[in-house]
């Protein structure tokens, strides 16, 4: 289920912040999705964080825990297995 999910939220990521021209193939999973790798900024993240939310039903508040959501954010990788954990 893994790669499954990972492959799942990269074109998520796609989706949700339009980025036609890129495929799931090069977003790279262990790679930064802000600032550097992907870089994505905050806006971004809060799109995704809808779009994750709709998708999967889960939750993220970074009000609650910016450390914690920070970390959830880091990686494609952290996504799925924040995802996972949630949906389990």
């Amino acid at each position: 289920m893994g790669q499954e999910l990972e492959q799942e939220i990269k074109v998520l990521i796609i989706d949700a912040l339009d980025l036609e021209d890129m495929s799931p193939d090069e977003i790279e999973s262990g790679e930064p999705l802000f600032v550097e790798g992907l870089g994505l900024d905050s806006i971004d993240a809060l799109e995704l964080g809808l779009a994750l939310q709709k998708k999967y039903g889960v939750k993220i508040d970074p009000e609650a825990n910016p450390e914690e959501t920070r970390q959830h954010f880091s990686s494609v990788t952290a996504l799925a297995a924040f995802v996972a954990a949630a949906k389990a």
